[in-house]
């Protein structure tokens, strides 16, 4: 796994071993972020369910501003932290990591300009396409079978299947997008 374009073109990507984490392909990676184009060129990007990184710092090395981690499991925070200071080396970016659960990060209601979330297959796609999350471009990575039914504050941008791998990109088309009033 490398970063396929940018400042940081080529860089390996460190994954941990194990079930747990599922890297994006480098196929899948390519096809968002030809679909985002240049949304993500100065933008504050969040990387939720992080991984070992790829989605984040694809968008950091094709000239996000700001690019936020968000990831909980002990493994992928160890090849996630190996990734972020091999890309520092390179890239003077604003790269942030948080170890925390993504819905108790959501609920602080910090807004991004794009939120890329390559969640654990099954019930977790749902769950996210249905809450306020502040951000006006959605970009989520399912199974190609995980039921996924934006709610209605989300417009379907693209809906593509790239092998067994499903990507939403959903558009913010209401303020229920904004972050939640109680978070504050």
């Amino acid at each position: 796994m490398r970063i396929i374009a940018g400042v940081a073109r080529g860089m390996t990507l460190v994954a941990p071993r194990g079930k747990n984490t599922r890297p994006t392909s480098d196929r899948v990676r390519s096809a968002i972020f030809s679909i985002l184009g240049e949304r993500v060129v100065g933008a504050t990007v969040a990387d939720l369910f992080a991984g070992s990184g790829g989605l984040g710092l694809e968008a950091a090395s094709r000239g996000a501003r700001r690019v936020v981690f968000v990831e909980n499991d002990k493994r992928a925070l160890v090849a996630l932290e190996r990734n972020v200071a091999e890309f520092r080396r390179r890239a003077p970016v604003g790269l942030e990591i948080f170890r925390e659960d993504v819905f108790r990060f959501l609920r602080r209601g910090e807004r991004f300009d794009v939120v890329l979330a390559d969640p654990p297959y099954g019930e977790t796609a749902q769950r996210l396409v249905t809450m306020p999350v502040a951000t006006e471009w959605l970009v989520l990575e399912s199974a190609m079978h995980d039921p996924c039914m934006p709610a209605p504050v989300w417009r379907v941008e693209r809906d593509a299947v790239y092998g067994d791998t499903r990507v939403l990109v959903l558009r913010c088309c209401a303020r229920k997008c904004e972050p939640p009033s109680d978070s504050k």
